[in-house]
C-alpha cells in the first residue's frame, strides 16, 4: 500500500510540475482585424429536455436559434428561477457564444472562467476554459496565453446550464486574472 501511495504522490507531483512549467498557449489575432463590431457577444440558444455534458450540448446546438446578444462575459451567480444569461428560461439551457475579445497590450495573460455548469471556451482556436459536467459557480483551471499584439481575437464557447442557479464569467490579466469589462467583447 505504501508503494502505491508513493507512486501516486510522485505521479501527482510530476503532473503539477509539468503543468506549472508548460509554455503559454500562443494566440493568433483575428486577421483581418474586425471593424464596426457591435458590443458584446453573439449567442444562440436551444432548450433541451435535459443536458449533462458538452457532447450533448454540441449536438443540441445544431438546432439553436439566435438570442439577445450577451453584454460580455460577466454573468453573476443567479438566484433559483432567474433566467440563464439572456435566454428565455432558467434551466436546461445550451448556448453557443461567438465573437471577439480585445486585449489592449501584448504579453502573457492568465485566463480563467467561473461557470455553472459546463463550458468549452476557445480563443483563436486554443482552449482557455473547460469544464464538462455539472457544478456550482466554480473556477476552471487557469490557463496562460501569449498575446503577441494588442487587438481583437476570435472567441467561441459552448456553455450549458442544467438545473438550479447559473453563472458565467471570464477573467484575464497579466499575473492574476481580473474581471473582463463588457467593453472588451464585440461581435459582427
Amino acid at each position: 500500500m505504501t508503494v502505491f501511495k508513493t507512486a501516486a504522490t510522485a505521479a501527482l507531483v510530476t503532473f503539477v510540475a509539468t503543468a506549472s512549467f508548460a509554455a503559454p498557449l500562443k494566440l493568433t489575432p483575428a486577421n483581418p482585424q474586425p471593424t464596426g463590431l457591435k458590443p458584446g457577444l453573439a449567442v444562440k440558444y436551444v432548450y433541451p429536455l435535459d443536458v449533462k455534458s458538452l457532447n450533448q450540448a454540441n449536438r443540441y446546438l445544431k438546432e439553436a436559434t439566435p438570442g439577445t446578444p450577451l453584454s460580455g462575459l460577466d454573468y453573476r451567480d443567479t438566484a433559483e428561477g432567474d433566467k440563464t444569461l439572456t435566454s428565455k428560461q432558467a434551466e436546461q439551457v445550451v448556448a453557443g457564444i461567438s465573437g471577439y475579445v480585445r486585449f489592449d497590450s501584448p504579453g502573457t495573460y492568465t485566463i480563467d472562467f467561473l461557470t455553472n455548469d459546463g463550458l468549452d471556451a476557445k480563443i483563436s482556436g486554443q482552449t482557455v476554459g473547460y469544464f464538462d459536467g455539472r457544478q456550482t459557480c466554480q473556477e476552471t483551471p487557469a490557463v496562460q496565453v501569449e498575446v503577441p499584439s494588442a487587438g481583437w481575437y476570435e472567441l467561441e464557447a459552448t456553455y450549458f446550464q442544467r438545473v438550479g442557479t447559473s453563472c458565467l464569467h471570464m477573467r484575464a490579466g497579466k499575473g492574476a486574472p481580473d474581471w473582463m469589462a463588457d467593453a472588451a467583447f464585440g461581435h459582427k
